[in-house]
């Protein structure tokens, strides 16, 4: 059985577009240990834009730690969730891309999406409004892995 990892993510604008961000964090789900935390600092975007790059850089920090693990995606974006499933069109250009750069991140491996009420999604709210207040893109690894270290051409985290 592989190992699964929880990743929550988010994202948010102070306007729409405004100054934008994501974030997202890694979960053991088994544990409840809190791997890593990342920050996506967008600058001029729409919320859904920030809402897909927490969402990658939440499942790229999942794979730098097991690039074959079962990851499940908890994100308060109905739209991202079902856009991501297959439910729901998408539209917009620059989601679109976004959605390619997901797809092309998990293709192959199993990665679920769940949709959580905004409450319970505040961990990686926290990270987003640090990432937007900070204005600059972060990582913390709470387990000692990095991206770098892990898998040298792995996916750009941001």
């Amino acid at each position: 059985m592989s190992r699964r990892l929880l990743v929550e993510a988010d994202g948010g604008s102070r306007g729409n577009p405004g100054q934008a961000a994501g974030g997202a964090v890694v979960i053991d789900p088994d544990g409840g240990e809190l791997l890593a935390e990342v920050g996506v600092y967008v600058g001029i975007a729409t919320n859904n834009v920030a809402e897909y790059q927490g969402m990658i850089a939440g499942i790229a920090a999942a794979f730098a730690r097991d690039s074959a693990a079962s990851v499940r995606v908890r994100m308060d974006s109905k739209l991202v969730v079902e856009q991501m499933s297959g439910r729901w069109k998408i539209k917009h250009p620059d989601m679109r891309e976004l959605a390619r750069t997901a797809h092309e991140l998990i293709a192959g491996r199993d990665v679920t999406f769940e949709w959580v009420r905004r409450e319970d999604n505040a961990r990686a709210d926290a990270v987003a409004n640090e990432s937007m207040d900070r204005r600059e893109s972060f990582q913390r690894d709470h387990d000692g892995v990095t991206p770098a270290a892990s898998d040298p051409d792995g996916p750009t985290l941001f």
